[in-house]
């Protein structure tokens, strides 16, 4: 949760910063469209190349942005040893070969297909978000995807309360810790306290939580007809630009694949 707070844009004027949500959503999906059906490596691996280049006109704060990938890059890890261990796929140079086991060139390849595509298309939505204030995202949601508000500024004001309920967590172990409420070595009153904690957190939460939707309610945010927008974002020729260019990316990385004879259909 301090991760999610802790703030990641440096250059707020950055090109990539400054598209709107919409037009980032968008390019991460033409991305997930391209990639998710493909399954040589060339393809994921120059549309991955040209994510890295966009990075640097992103504007990202570069440590926090490593921080915020800790969990992808242990998901492709595992992904990367089932896979080069344990795939059907045989042939090439065979190197290992024990039961299940089996570890060749070809699994290899297959490996680090696995890992260029699910980096490929995860790497976007990670920047996309990162890069996109909260409070925008929203506004684009109900702007030009004509989301409900209730629920768009719902989200929102629960996404706001992260941090705080992190504190709200921390707070409560030091509460405890100084009421002599310790586990020990026990790890089964380690467990106990942690349900207990998070009981106490879910009922904080709750509280929170009907206090914010009193208040939201109070202030007009229904669903009403005739409401108007006190931040309106209309797509710039950039944004267009920047779609455009996603397509042009995913569409010459599969044209190369084609030409060298290394694309192939997923489920081919």
């Amino acid at each position: 949760m301090s991760v999610l707070a802790e703030p990641i844009v440096t250059d707020p004027d950055a090109p990539v910063t400054r598209l709107n949500p919409v037009t980032k959503i968008v390019a991460a999906f033409v991305i997930l469209a391209g990639l998710l059906l493909t399954a040589d490596a060339v393809t994921p691996a120059l549309v991955l190349g040209a994510e890295l280049l966009a990075l640097a006109a992103a504007g990202l704060r570069w440590r926090t942005l490593l921080r915020r990938l800790v969990l992808l890059f242990v998901t492709v890890a595992g992904l990367a040893v089932s896979t080069l261990l344990f795939t059907d796929q045989t042939g090439g140079t065979v190197w290992l070969s024990a039961g299940p086991l089996h570890l060749s060139s070809q699994s290899l390849l297959a490996a680090v297909s696995v890992v260029t595509r699910v980096l490929a298309i995860a790497l976007p939505g990670v920047v996309a978000f990162a890069s996109t204030d909260p409070t925008e995202f929203a506004d684009a949601l109900v702007q030009h995807f004509r989301t409900p508000p209730r629920f768009t500024f719902g989200a929102l004001a629960a996404f706001r309360l992260l941090p705080v309920l992190g504190d709200e967590w921390r707070t409560l172990l030091l509460a405890r810790r100084a009421r002599g409420l310790d586990a020990g070595r026990s790890p089964v009153r380690r467990a106990r306290l942690f349900a207990s904690g998070v009981f106490a957190l879910l009922v904080v939460a709750i509280r929170r939580g009907v206090r914010l939707a009193t208040a939201m309610e109070s202030r007009g945010f229904t669903d009403r007809p005739d409401r108007s927008l006190a931040r309106p974002r209309p797509l710039r020729r950039a944004d267009w630009v920047f779609v455009a260019a996603t397509i042009a990316v995913v569409a010459g990385a599969t044209a190369v694949s084609v030409a060298l004879g290394s694309w192939r259909f997923l489920f081919w």
